[in-house]
């Protein structure tokens, strides 16, 4: 899947680990999506996805779930957009 990064974040306490932000379009999706990311340690990693601004087609945001949960390199791609953007 296709994807272009529009704005991403990420930030670190000891408190609360990494918590992280990336705004995107897939391609041919009518809407965008964000996901907002967490880990205690940067190496095991949870997430919520959702539209970034108006509700969309259930089936595309399925679409997303299913290669964030199934492809590592696609769910590395959007960790590592916001990582770049981390100043720990």
């Amino acid at each position: 899947m296709n994807i272009i990064i529009h704005q991403a974040e990420m930030k670190y306490t000891k408190e609360t680990g990494y918590i992280g932000n990336v705004q995107f379009q897939a391609e041919g999706h009518k809407e965008p999506y964000e996901i907002t990311l967490h880990s205690k340690d940067g190496k095991e990693w949870s997430y919520g996805l959702h539209f970034s601004h108006e509700p969309g087609i259930e089936e595309e945001i399925y679409l997303v779930e299913t290669e964030i949960d199934e492809d590592d390199e696609f769910f590395d791609k959007l960790i590592q957009a916001a990582k770049d953007t981390a100043k720990m």
